[in-house]
């Protein structure tokens, strides 16, 4: 009888302490970081900071968005990258991670993180003045071939994401990319300023950054880099539809870990990105900036980054500032 009531005592202490252990393993037990690499107030920011806000009320912990700036994206996508495997420490990673590696700037690339989720993706359009002669694509890219240097673009630094998207849009049509010389901005809306001011012809940028000259009929988008017509603006054709070529380019957003964070924070974090790239507040607010939303799981958002990765390489190549 003692033997026995020993060993519903032994027993009952196992359970206790099961139950303890597994509560104690349930993730999130605290607030989690969300690492930005790029500053306050900018798209990728507005992002973070609508998903963390989400992110909240389905964890049931708080999400600090950190802006970790610094190196051309390099010190926020270390951030990440370096951050304890725990689950407590993720963050939203861009294009740039399949760019600065081949400029020299860090080893990082997309398989150096556990995927989470693609959540965003604005491709690039291809902007003129409104009082532009060139009515297609076709017209422009015939004008650059038959007047190599004549016509500038604009709109981020030399090598950045807009850069490549002209760049590699020449080259899928077998024109030189410098045939169309690069004007290095610090960004999208000076590269646009320049252009309705007459310094440049061109600005390849996405067309939410353009969308206030567009509605204000200053700008003219005569193309969109995608396989898809832009929710944005419908009536704006594909590349493919006005010139066959299959060149495609967008600046994308993606919820990211350190490697080898535990299954159970993983799969947790995977279902909650899944269901806020579904929620209504979150396309709702993505829409009202004219963000594009896109998702796609782990191991589609990681096959994402290799093609983009690839993609962005071959055409850094072609234009010289491959390190």
């Amino acid at each position: 009888m003692v033997a026995r009531r020993k060993l519903l005592g032994i027993l009952a202490a196992a359970l206790a302490a099961f139950a303890f252990g597994t509560a104690q393993a349930a993730y999130p037990e605290r607030p989690i970081t969300l690492v930005v690499p790029w500053g306050a107030g900018g798209g990728t920011d507005a992002t973070a900071r609508i998903i963390g806000s989400l992110m909240e009320k389905e964890l049931g912990q708080p999400v600090n968005v950190v802006n970790r700036t610094g190196g051309s994206g390099v010190v926020g996508h270390s951030a990440i990258a370096t951050g304890a495997p725990d689950g407590y420490t993720i963050g939203l990673i861009t294009v740039e991670i399949g760019m600065m590696h081949w400029q020299g700037l860090t080893e990082l690339k997309g398989a150096s993180y556990t995927p989470i989720g693609l959540v965003n993706a604005d491709p690039a359009g291809l902007q003129v003045r409104s009082d532009s002669p060139y009515k297609t694509v076709k017209d422009l890219v015939d004008a650059i071939k038959a007047n190599p240097g004549k016509l500038k673009a604009s709109g981020t630094g030399q090598g950045g994401i807009w850069h490549l998207a002209i760049a590699g849009m020449l080259r899928d049509l077998k024109v030189d990319p410098a045939a169309a010389p690069w004007v290095p901005s610090n960004g999208a809306a000076p590269g646009l300023q320049d252009l309705v001011a007459g310094g440049v012809d061109i600005v390849p940028c996405s067309l939410p950054e353009a969308r206030s000259l567009i509605d204000s009929g200053k700008v003219r988008s005569l193309a969109v880099m995608d396989p898809k017509p832009a929710a944005l603006y419908p009536n704006v054709p594909t590349l493919k539809a006005a010139t066959g070529s299959d060149w495609a380019l967008a600046a994308w957003r993606g919820i990211a870990a350190p490697k080898g964070i535990p299954a159970e924070a993983r799969d947790k974090l995977v279902a909650v990105v899944k269901k806020i790239a579904a929620s209504k507040d979150y396309n709702d607010f993505m829409s009202s900036r004219g963000f594009g939303v896109i998702y796609a799981g782990p191991e589609d958002f990681a096959k994402y980054m290799a093609k983009s990765d690839t993609d962005l390489g071959a055409t850094m190549k072609a234009v010289g500032i491959v390190k």
